[in-house]
């Protein structure tokens, strides 16, 4: 049992939600548009470890909410203003909306209840995507915020959704970047700052407690 009775009650599944950033297959998947991303999620294991957070919530009754990124066939919308952007739009595998590169990649599971949230432009899950009316709706207190890249995204959601007030939990197992070895340095340094920074397993042992009857 983890340890921190405080992450216990922030874990309540009828008042967290699951966030997945940017797990989708041409940015994660075998065919990704940056291969030494989606080596370093998959190398590390936070991928696996994404999909066994996301089984977990399915059990525990807790919402999931999946944010890919995406773009126009024609470019339209997407941002020029940074670099990240520019090289964006010249990598050999686009994510194109309705293409399989934006499908959430193997092997998280989706389910039917699972919220999908399409990002078209900027470098936030959270803000500018509809997806705190989304909690909000949903109840949410907390948001447990998983997926890549710890460069960007990741720490965009966690201050994005520190600013709206939900209370950010982080796996620290469960997200990745590059290289691989400024994760840690950026969680230890930055995210522990605003965020209770945890580990999966302590994440699967509190929905363990909340699991629905009937369910082994």
């Amino acid at each position: 049992m983890p340890t921190d009775p405080r992450l216990i009650e922030q874990l309540d599944p009828d008042t967290t939600v699951l966030l997945t950033v940017e797990c989708q297959r041409g940015v994660v998947g075998q065919d990704s548009a940056l291969p030494e991303l989606a080596a370093a999620a998959r190398e590390s294991g936070a991928l696996d470890n994404v999909a066994r957070l996301t089984t977990a919530a399915h059990d525990a009754g807790v919402q999931v909410l999946h944010a890919v990124a995406v773009r126009r066939p024609d470019g339209r919308g997407a941002g020029r203003n940074a670099r990240l952007f520019r090289a964006a739009g010249r990598l050999p595998v686009q994510q194109t909306i309705g293409t399989a590169a934006v499908r959430v990649a193997d092997p998280i599971p989706v389910s039917e209840d699972d919220l999908v949230v399409q990002r078209l432009h900027g470098l936030s899950p959270v803000a500018g995507t509809g997806v705190d009316a989304l909690l909000r709706n949903a109840g949410c207190r907390t948001l447990v915020i998983t997926g890549v890249s710890a460069n960007v995204a990741i720490p965009n959601a966690v201050f994005d959704a520190v600013n709206l007030g939900y209370t950010a939990v982080v796996p620290a197992d469960a997200i990745a970047g590059v290289p691989a070895d400024y994760t840690p340095v950026m969680v230890r340094n930055t995210l522990a700052l605003v965020a209770t920074v945890t580990r999966t397993d302590d994440v699967l042992t509190c929905w363990g407690r909340a699991r629905p009857a009937g369910l082994t």
